[in-house]
């Protein structure tokens, strides 16, 4: 039976969603420390946020939802299209601690309760997370659970995205031993994350599609996912190339996953180019990439109403409406 949500979180689904449809084709652009490496070295902030407002003014005509973040997103979502939703990033940039232990910072002055009164409708966690770190996978557990209530008190859906690596100092996330292990870390991680509270989880491809790229593959581990998850689940695009990404999408889409929240496969040669370069490019290959993802959630995806009601409302609801 669908859990009934309160109005604020549901709503906050609700303008995320297609129009007409309850998944999610959602454009993220909220990198910060990756993307200024992206940039050349003289950019200014000016030169960061005005690359942002492009692309997101850009591609919020056609996208359910914009993902962005507060240092340099901002006023690129002051001025994209309003027919779109937005989300706002709440963890700061990167991580503590070492590449095989992991930790998660929250941006120091930055709250659930201001991206709620910076018009936001929802709001994006991302944590570095690997069930087998024992000791600090409950950490961040325990972390999720705060932020969860934290972003429901200002009836916020949460969007969580886990992100794996290894734990093993010695072995690489991009290698064939890592690959062996990829599907059941992200499996087990999509398990035991989605019964902490947040909304939605935002998961990588469960198979490294560098050294397994048999569909038949692909489809059993998303289903597996799908199978794991209590909640609904979006396809990122960690990265990686749009003709890499689009098969994902696709199978992910039909085996269960509620659409897709993607950055880079769409829009990445963008930050390279020169402003009017990249003005064509915006409105030409990344809006037609933008559009063949759309197709296939609307489509294919699995609608996140199956998971969420809307509350029932009475003549005085809002009495005790908290």
């Amino acid at each position: 039976m669908p859990l009934t949500l309160s109005p604020g979180r549901y709503r906050g689904l609700k303008s995320s969603s297609l129009a007409g449809r309850d998944v999610f084709g959602i454009v993220a652009f909220d990198q910060r420390g990756s993307y200024r490496r992206m940039m050349p070295a003289d950019s200014s902030y000016g030169d960061l946020a005005r690359v942002k407002n492009e692309v997101i003014g850009a591609l919020s005509s056609e996208a359910s939802a914009i993902l962005t973040d507060p240092t340099y997103g901002i006023g690129a979502a002051m001025r994209m299209n309003g027919k779109s939703g937005l989300l706002l990033a709440l963890e700061k940039s990167g991580y503590s601690g070492d590449a095989s232990y992991r930790r998660t910072e929250l941006i120091p002055g930055w709250t659930a309760e201001k991206i709620r009164k910076a018009g936001a409708n929802a709001v994006k966690f991302m944590v570095y997370y690997n069930p087998q770190s024992e000791a600090l996978a409950v950490e961040l557990e325990a972390m999720i659970r705060r932020v969860v209530d934290e972003c429901h008190r200002w009836d916020l859906p949460l969007f969580l995205e886990p992100m794996s690596y290894s734990v093993d100092a010695d072995v690489a996330k991009e290698s064939a031993a890592y690959a062996a292990v990829r599907a059941e870390i992200v499996i087990e991680t999509a398990r035991r994350l989605s019964r902490t509270g947040a909304d939605v989880l935002k998961m990588e491809f469960p198979l490294d599609i560098q050294y397994d790229q048999d569909h038949a593959s692909w489809r059993q581990a998303c289903a597996k996912l799908s199978d794991a998850s209590a909640v609904p689940w979006v396809l990122l695009s960690a990265g990686v190339d749009f003709e890499q990404f689009q098969p994902q999408a696709q199978i992910a889409c039909e085996c269960g996953a509620s659409g897709f929240l993607a950055g880079r496969a769409i829009w990445k040669e963008a930050a390279s180019m020169a402003e009017g370069e990249r003005c064509a490019f915006l409105r030409g290959v990344a809006t037609d990439r933008l559009k063949q993802l759309l197709a296939i959630a609307a489509a294919e995806a699995r609608p996140w109403s199956e998971f969420y009601a809307p509350p029932q409302t009475t003549e005085t609801w809002y009495e005790t409406y908290a």
